[in-house]
């Protein structure tokens, strides 16, 4: 099942199931009563309704609701050497956190502050190195529940984190900075971890500058353990989404142009696509 939140052009929000090009209403009041149902696949047909819209007359928000956003870092041997590159000073630490029992765990987005699909992400003003990191989110239940996954863009600004890793929030976390959706499925019907793969694409001027692609076997760490590390001590009464790292890096010559397409593909799930801008100089 592939849900998805609708802004409709009576300008209603509403939560629907996909089919093909067109999506089914649900008689629910938010996308947060079905993924935090007790069963959401049975919650989903029971609120079913007769009425679709054409995918073509809607626009696709992000799929959340006033859920956090968190990210985990280096959990893909991949990111650990990039991160290391970053920074000579910092590569122990970074190291140390791959092979580390405690995974890193950092505060990503509030909800207010994720895109969605075909909207804007940024690339910060005061960065010379920006990438987008192409990942597997997790949609977490209140219970700490893995109940449905969907796409992330965790963008990142590598100068600033490669200058100093205490600067990782301001790397990491800005307007536009995370990216989400295009749906959220449920999680039996994500296809089994060998058979998964994540992959990004960056279009400028309509061709192909970078294209890799990584296996969700590729994760060092497993999803169960990083939910259960996100849960220890903090509570999340909304729910939360998880972002579980990048194993897909562009070259270290490589960073983001205003207008490049960032294309993320999960098995599964489908394709993230965002354009990339940058705000103009404020006025002061």
């Amino acid at each position: 099942m592939q849900l998805c939140k609708l802004l409709l052009p009576s300008d209603d929000i509403r939560v629907g199931l996909m089919e093909g090009e067109q999506a089914r209403l649900l008689e629910i009041g938010s996308l947060s009563d079905i993924l935090h149902a007790a069963d959401p696949a049975q919650a989903v047909r029971t609120a079913l309704s007769e009425t679709t819209v054409a995918l073509s007359s809607a626009t696709l928000l992000p799929p959340l609701d006033e859920q956090e956003v968190w990210a985990a870092g280096v959990t893909y041997k991949r990111s650990q050497e990039a991160r290391e590159r970053e920074s000579q000073g910092a590569a122990r630490f970074y190291d140390a956190v791959y092979s580390a029992e405690r995974p890193e765990l950092f505060f990503k987005a509030p909800a207010y502050r994720v895109v969605g699909p075909g909207e804007p992400v940024l690339i910060r003003r005061d960065s010379k190195w920006n990438v987008p990191e192409p990942e597997l989110a997790l949609v977490i239940s209140p219970d700490l529940r893995i109940v449905g996954f969907t796409i992330g863009n965790d963008m990142s600004s590598r100068d600033i984190e490669g200058e100093n890793p205490l600067y990782l929030p301001q790397a990491k976390f800005y307007d536009n900075s995370c990216a989400l959706g295009p749906v959220v499925i449920l999680a039996e019907t994500l296809p089994p971890p060998d058979a998964v793969t994540i992959a990004l694409t960056i279009e400028r001027a309509g061709h192909p500058v970078f294209q890799g692609m990584t296996a969700l076997t590729a994760m060092k760490r497993g999803l169960t353990e990083l939910v259960d590390w996100l849960g220890r001590e903090t509570s999340f009464p909304d729910g939360v989404v998880l972002l579980t790292g990048t194993g897909v890096v562009p070259p270290d010559d490589f960073t983001l142009a205003v207008g490049d397409v960032v294309n993320i593909d999960v098995t599964g799930i489908g394709r993230l696509t965002n354009v990339v801008e940058q705000r103009a100089e404020r006025e002061i």
